[in-house]
C-alpha cells in the first residue's frame, strides 16, 4: 500500500535484535571477539531473533524515540553434543551397603571387584555430577539398568551396542566424586570442552544470567556517538519467568515497567545508524562465557515510539 505523503503516524513499537547459539553448540561460535553486537547484522535471522529489517537502519524514512532499553537473557537448559565418548575403568562393584563383591557374571579369571563403564559422554557428565551434588552424597551407586540408561542417547546416535555392565541384580557400580573427576579428564583429553560450574548445575544464585550481566558493559551507539554506557545490569530484562522459590534466577521482575527507561528520549533520525555492543572486558571471564552451551539467546531491546508515513 502506497504511503499517503506529508502525514506521519506515531506508534508503540518496540526494536528487538539477538545473537542466538542452537542446541549442544557454544558460545564461542558467536562470541570469537570480546563483543556482542545488536542491530548490526539481521541477514537470515527469524522473527524470534530480530524484527530490523535493515541492519543498523530504521525502515524508509521512519524515526524513532528510543524510551527504554532492557536485556533479555534466556534461562533454556543447555544440551551438550554426543561426542566424544569414553570409557571409564577400574569403576568398583559393591553391594547395597557400599561393601566390594566380586563380579560373577560372566565369571572372570581371576575374579575381580572393579568394571568399566562403556560410551559415556560429556551429557552424562555433566548429569552424574548435578546428581552427585543434589543428593550430597559420598558416591553414587548405579545399578544395572542406570548404566545402560547412561549410554542410551549414545548408543542410539553411534548405532553401537552397549557391553554388558558385567552387573547383576543387588550389584552396584561405585561412582564417587574422585570418579566422576577422572571422567571430566577423560572426555577433555578427548577433545570436550566443559562447560563452567555456572552451566553444569541447576538454576539459582550465581547462574549463567549473573554471571553474564555482572561481568559485562552495555553501550548504545546513535551515529557513532555514545549515548549510554553502564555495566549491563543497568537494564534489567523486566521479561521472562520469575520465581522467589530461591531456584531460578531472572534478571528483573517480568513487568515492563521494571528496567531502565531514559531521563530524556534518545533519538534516531532517519537514515541514521544505531547500534548496542555489549562487552566482555576481563579475559578470563571472556574464556568462561565462551564456553557456555546453547540453546542460548540473548536479546536487545530498545522500547520507544516510531514515527513513520501513513499508508
Amino acid at each position: 500500500m502506497a504511503a499517503v505523503k506529508g502525514i506521519k503516524e506515531k506508534v508503540h513499537l518496540p526494536l528487538y535484535d539477538s545473537v542466538s547459539i542452537r542446541p549442544k553448540e557454544q558460545l564461542n561460535k558467536i562470541l570469537s571477539s570480546n563483543v556482542l553486537r545488536f542491530f548490526l547484522d539481521v541477514t537470515g535471522k527469524t522473527k524470534l531473533q530480530t524484527n530490523m529489517q535493515a541492519s543498523s537502519l530504521l525502515p524508509h524514512w521512519n524515526t524513532y524515540e528510543a524510551r527504554a532499553m532492557r536485556v533479555v537473557i534466556s534461562d533454556l537448559a543447555a544440551q551438550f553434543p554426543e561426542t566424544p565418548i569414553v570409557n571409564l575403568p577400574a569403576v568398583r562393584v559393591v553391594d547395597i551397603d557400599g561393601q566390594p563383591v566380586e563380579l560373577t557374571s560372566p565369571l572372570t579369571s581371576p575374579p575381580t571387584t572393579t568394571t568399566t563403564i562403556l560410551n559415556l559422554t560429556l551429557g552424562n557428565f555433566v548429569e552424574l555430577r548435578r546428581r552427585i551434588e543434589v543428593l550430597d552424597t559420598r558416591a553414587l551407586l548405579l545399578s544395572p539398568g542406570d548404566i545402560r540408561a547412561l549410554s542410551t542417547a549414545t548408543n542410539t546416535a553411534t548405532n553401537t551396542v552397549s557391553a554388558d555392565p558385567q552387573l547383576i541384580d543387588g550389584q552396584f557400580a561405585e561412582l564417587d566424586r574422585g570418579k566422576i573427576e577422572a571422567l571430566r579428564k577423560l572426555l577433555a583429553d578427548a577433545g570436550a570442552v566443559i562447560p563452567p560450574s555456572e552451566q553444569l548445575f541447576a538454576n539459582g544464585f550465581g547462574g549463567v544470567i549473573g554471571k553474564f550481566i555482572y561481568n559485562t558493559v552495555t553501550t548504545f551507539f546513535v551515529g557513532e556517538k555514545i549515548m549510554i554506557q553502564v555495566p549491563t545490569w543497568f537494564f534489567p530484562a523486566g521479561a521472562g519467568p520469575y520465581s522467589e522459590d530461591g531456584k531460578v534466577t531472572t534478571h528483573g521482575y517480568p513487568n515492563p515497567q521494571a528496567t531502565f527507561r531514559f531521563a530524556e528520549p534518545v533519538m534516531v533520525d532517519a537514515q541514521q545508524n544505531f547500534r548496542v555492543e555489549i562487552e566482555v572486558p576481563e579475559s578470563d571471564v571472556l574464556r568462561e562465557l565462551q564456553k557456555l552451551y546453547g540453546p542460548l539467546f540473548i536479546w536487545v531491546i530498545l522500547d520507544g515510539f516510531m514515527t513513520r508515513d501513513v499508508q
